[in-house]
């Protein structure tokens, strides 16, 4: 059984209905507050400029934030000093081994 909830959510002004999954609930009315309150932030700040902008300010902002976040989990260059560190182990046990016979 689904547990989908419809909701309406207000971004800048403008209500969008959504149709999700209810544990995704607060989660989503959470990041549209984030929105919200950054959009604001913009419109006190610039008052030469309307909502689009504002929105397009505010989405570059979080994206490069997600994307800082993402580098910062990035576990790739560890997985790769881990394997030159088990190499080199490979090669230390092989030369030690190899001195043995």
């Amino acid at each position: 059984m689904e547990d989908k909830l419809s909701i309406k959510v207000n971004v800048a002004e403008r209500y969008y209905p959504l149709k999700i999954d209810r544990s995704d609930e607060e989660k989503i009315r959470r990041a549209a507050k984030m929105i919200n309150d950054r959009v604001l932030q913009y419109k006190q700040r610039y008052t030469d400029k309307d909502t689009q902008d504002f929105l397009a300010m505010a989405s570059l902002q979080f994206v490069i934030r997600m994307l800082d976040r993402e580098e910062k989990m990035d576990v790739n260059p560890v997985l790769e000093g881990l394997s030159d560190l088990e190499r080199d182990l490979d090669d230390f046990i092989e030369r030690k081994i190899g001195s043995f016979k």
